[in-house]
């Protein structure tokens, strides 16, 4: 493209070969900024010419930040507190993603009025959206990202309200990213493809183009269907990009993506594939994923992958055939980061966040202590076995596993707000 050669490779512990890559990335960054010809918009086209990096987690995040609720984990910190969601988008567009995601998360109406939420009457569904595609698409502008719009299940969909319901309340979020012209829309976090295939359906009548993942395992989703099964059927419901997101982490969600892979090219289907996994590690976690973990949501903190752990997940993904590798539920901007320096050489560039953070710890070499300059190698990071220091905890968790999912009167909701009788007589059906 610029006549700049960069089949470069990093060598274990090797300071000119560290310098080297630096400087080509610096070198190519100037030329890239020079380049003022905008890419295409079109996230098709991006795919096709190459690996395109999502963003990170904006629910576990802002909620650790004290801007989003736990609980209902729904998105009103667009109008309530919008420059905490803008500052979150800017740290991931710094750490190198193509795509920012407007937070519209849990956005539907009938999940904004749920169990006493009072967001959807309060603010409403047309302003929590609205403001979170105006928020994406200025910091999107920033750094020449395309911004996406994204559906998830919905309470109407638990509480067996049908297929017309279901989609009605998509409507509502698809309107608004219509209206503001986002690049692209995904429907994500669907724990039933049923579901999932009546969001590609109202998805693909807006002309632009559509992605799917649910947030399954290995196991298939909720309704017993195999992993390559839903894959199959989101995209013969005319899925552009389909794979999996959030509840299971790296090594859980690329083990469903190859089973999803193997059916999709049995069927002669090829759709683009997409992860967005937890920034958890999750190998004791059930069908359900993380959040039958008794640590879910409060104790998660020493599950957290490393870096280090993101560039391998970055290079397993790649040599997979992912297309769109991107985090969700834990990952932070420094993972994206990770994300983004480990294919950076795919790529032909490094993020701007690499600025202040050395390829493979190249910044310990100033720092004053000896034994820490002699941790700026790749393969200390890479053969790290990390301690959690808490000596009398289990390295695994038994999860609760209630087994209970749509079509269960436990998960029919309502728009009061949970009462203590209601909690009193919650109990586990086998108990």
């Amino acid at each position: 493209q610029h006549g700049v050669t960069r089949s470069w490779t990093l060598e274990p512990n090797s300071c000119i070969h560290l310098c080297l890559a630096r400087l080509i990335c610096e070198v190519i960054s100037t030329m890239e900024h020079a380049d003022k010809t905008p890419r295409s918009r079109n996230v098709l086209e991006r795919l096709a010419s190459g690996v395109v990096i999502g963003d990170g987690g904006y629910v576990f995040a802002l909620e650790k930040r004290g801007y989003v609720r736990a609980g209902p984990w729904t998105p009103e910190a667009t109008v309530e507190h919008p420059e905490a969601v803008r500052q979150l988008h800017r740290e991931f567009l710094r750490a190198g993603c193509d795509v920012l995601q407007a937070f519209t998360f849990y956005a539907s109406e009938d999940k904004l009025e749920n169990r006493g939420n009072e967001s959807g009457t309060k603010i409403g569904v047309r302003d929590i959206n609205q403001a979170a595609c105006a928020l994406a698409k200025e910091v999107a502008a920033e750094g020449d990202a395309l911004v996406l719009g994204g559906l998830s299940q919905t309470p109407s969909y638990l509480s067996g309200l049908g297929k017309e319901a279901v989609q009605q309340e998509f409507q509502k979020q698809i309107d608004v990213f219509v209206e503001n012209d986002l690049d692209f829309i995904i429907g994500e976090y669907f724990e039933h493809v049923e579901e999932a295939e009546w969001a590609v359906e109202v998805m693909k009548k807006c002309g632009k183009p559509v992605g799917i993942t649910l947030c399954i395992g290995p196991e298939g989703d909720l309704h017993n269907v195999p992993a390559g099964e839903c894959a199959v059927r989101l995209a013969k419901a005319g899925a552009d990009m389909v794979g999996v997101n959030c509840h299971f982490g790296p090594p859980m969600s690329l083990k469903t993506i190859r089973l999803m892979k193997a059916a999709l090219e049995k069927a002669n289907l090829n759709p683009y594939l997409m992860v967005q996994p937890l920034g958890y590690l999750t190998p004791d976690a059930g069908r359900q994923g993380f959040i039958d973990l008794p640590e879910f949501p409060f104790g998660l903190e020493p599950r957290v992958i490393t870096r280090w752990d993101a560039h391998a997940y970055a290079r397993e993904a790649y040599e997979i055939g992912v297309k769109f590798i991107g985090g969700c539920c834990g990952f932070e901007p420094y993972h994206i980061r990770a994300i983004a320096e480990e294919l950076s050489k795919e790529r032909g560039r490094c993020p701007p966040g690499t600025d202040k953070h050395g390829l493979w710890a190249e910044g310990l070499k100033q720092h004053t202590k000896p034994w820490v300059r002699a941790r700026a190698s790749r393969s200390y990071w890479e053969n790290l076995k990390p301690a959690s220091g808490r000596p009398f905890c289990p390295a695994l968790s038994v999860c609760d596993s209630w087994g209970v999912t749509q079509g269960d009167k436990e998960l029919v909701q309502h728009k009061e707000a949970t009462t203590e009788a209601e909690l009193k007589s919650t109990h586990k059906p086998d108990a």
